[in-house]
């Protein structure tokens, strides 16, 4: 009966974490849109993990949280690192550059679709047709809202739309490869290379961007704004570190294809972060669009809690 009690909780926390972790990636959207007015895309992205790089190191000098991390085990977690911060943020990046954020929205919809073929695959996380069937609604809830605000889909933009599923499968891979690797080895751990990783990638980046052009004496220029002070704070500790952590530990507990449903969930943030801070609209599809992501989010998820608690019954019992 213990065995079984520690097991919900630690599913509650993961769903809690998972929760959060919707939260911070919601409303990351509006902190995008306020430093890019100070700053170029790469300048955020390396400012961003300079500031979760120095937010995730101090408790460690600190001596608040031990991290132990050998050298056999950074390679192992090299290619999560690359898909997730590298490719994901940098194909997002360029992919906005071609396309709208409505486009990039119907795009970024498909992620649990891609999770829960690779779960399938890789993780042999195999869903029933109810679980699928809530997923697809979920996903048809974006795309009705994205739809109904209006977009139109035009050749020239067949660079931004391939850049953009390339989004949505390195999250998805990250999504996959993070449930594996989060059960094998200590989430801090992971958290911390991921978050150094980051760091050092678009920092050179960055500084090539800079060197290229002779502006390397304009590197922290955008800090005299105060708006991206305070984006970059927010994008750094709680988009970027907080939600890496959050994530990192969910799929540490749960199975990756409930994870990626959350994405929908941070949806839902984004159009109601806009609403009360941007002063955007807030129409009759909203709402529609907000019932049929919160019914798939809850129905997979309701249907994969049955399947754990009779697997925990089993276990138990036998």
């Amino acid at each position: 009966m213990e065995l079984k009690l520690k097991s919900n909780k630690q599913v509650q926390n993961a769903y809690l974490a998972a929760g959060l972790y919707a939260l911070c990636i919601g409303f990351s959207f509006i902190f995008v849109k306020l430093a890019l007015v100070s700053a170029h895309p790469i300048d955020i992205l390396a400012h961003r993990f300079n500031v979760s790089f120095v937010a995730a190191s101090i408790p460690v000098l600190m001596g608040w949280v031990r991290i132990n991390i050998k050298p056999k085990a950074i390679l192992p977690i090299l290619p999560l690192a690359l898909l997730y911060p590298v490719l994901f943020f940098t194909f997002q990046t360029f992919g906005l550059f071609y396309i709208s954020s409505s486009e990039a929205g119907i795009i970024q919809a498909t992620v649990p679709v891609f999770t829960m073929i690779a779960a399938s695959y890789f993780l042999k996380e195999h869903s029933s047709r109810s679980q699928k069937l809530f997923v697809l609604f979920a996903v048809a809830g974006v795309i009705y809202m994205v739809l109904m605000k209006g977009v139109r889909f035009e050749s020239a933009n067949v660079p931004g739309t391939v850049l953009m599923f390339l989004t949505s499968i390195s999250l998805a891979g990250y999504t996959v490869l993070t449930r594996k690797k989060a059960q094998l080895g200590n989430v801090l751990e992971i958290t911390y290379l991921m978050t150094a990783f980051g760091f050092i990638i678009f920092n050179s980046l960055s500084v090539i961007r800079h060197l290229s052009a002779g502006t390397l004496n304009l590197y922290f220029e955008p800090f005299t704004s105060p708006s991206f002070v305070v984006s970059i704070l927010y994008l750094g500790i709680c988009s970027s570190l907080a939600s890496s952590l959050l994530s990192n530990y969910a799929l540490s507990q749960i199975e990756a294809t409930k994870i990626s449903v959350f994405n929908h969930i941070a949806t839902l943030i984004t159009i109601a972060g806009g609403y009360i801070f941007l002063q955007e609209a807030l129409e009759y599809y909203h709402l529609i669009g907000a019932v049929m992501i919160i019914a798939g989010v809850a129905g997979t998820n309701s249907r994969f809690s049955r399947a754990n608690r009779r697997q925990a019954d089993v276990k138990i019992n036998g």
